[in-house]
């Protein structure tokens, strides 16, 4: 049946204009972002079924263009669309991270992480360049590597945060198999950056391991401090 012949208090854009958007499920937003279904298959069943097969809304957005749109009813243009929504939700966020006391909400810094890197195919490194107030300089990609690793550089990161005149930095990376559990080699790394940045004074203050659901911060497991002091 279509949504048009639904329930007029069971259809998704007008539920979400009477209830609010956070009254909504997955798919009925989904559905909203379709606007339209396939033959004998409204929005809402399209959005199940994209739901069904990726698993989850991050995981959906994560996906690749030639996976998308091997789906019936994805093309090129729903992948276009989608991909500028994401892309706006971090435009969104970063300008949010560049208020005053926005760093001081670690949901903020956590969803513009996921937004930003989460997706990456590629372990990939990214900066937060901060000042003195932890007002948002720059976020930069610094180091992209292969499936499962980074060559980072501290020396190159020290430089990059004098010229900016930082006076803080986040730094993350994306783990692209799913798994956000910092490794051996993360807290190493972590070390090291720590060291480095201590000299030129510039404070590591965290170090996310980011995937499309969650990322983890170094900072909150202790691994962070007894290098900025």
């Amino acid at each position: 049946m279509p949504i048009t012949d639904w329930p007029a208090d069971e259809r998704p854009r007008e539920k979400l204009l009477r209830r609010g958007a956070a009254s909504l499920s997955d798919a009925e937003l989904l559905a909203i972002f379709l606007r339209v279904g396939l033959p004998g298959k409204s929005a809402v069943d399209l959005a199940r079924e994209l739901l069904q097969r990726f698993g989850s809304l991050t995981q959906l957005f994560s996906a690749s263009q030639d996976t998308l749109t091997e789906v019936v009813g994805m093309g090129e243009a729903k992948f276009a669309q989608l991909q500028a929504v994401l892309e706006m939700s971090r435009r969104a966020l970063q300008e949010e991270l560049s208020q005053p006391r926005t760093l001081n909400r670690p949901a903020a810094v956590r969803d513009y992480l996921r937004l930003w890197l989460g997706g990456e195919t590629r372990e990939t490194f990214g900066v937060l360049f901060l000042n003195k107030q932890h007002r948002l300089l720059a976020a930069e990609v610094l180091f992209r590597g292969t499936l499962d690793q980074a060559a980072v550089h501290p020396r190159e990161l020290a430089k990059r945060a004098l010229a900016l005149n930082a006076a803080a930095l986040i730094v993350a990376h994306n783990h692209p198999s799913g798994l956000a559990e910092p490794s051996a080699a993360d807290i190493s790394l972590t070390e090291q950056l720590g060291r480095a940045l201590q000299l030129i004074e510039v404070q590591l203050l965290d170090h996310f391991v980011v995937t499309p659901a969650e990322a983890i911060s170094l900072a909150e497991r202790g691994l962070i401090g007894a290098h900025n002091n």
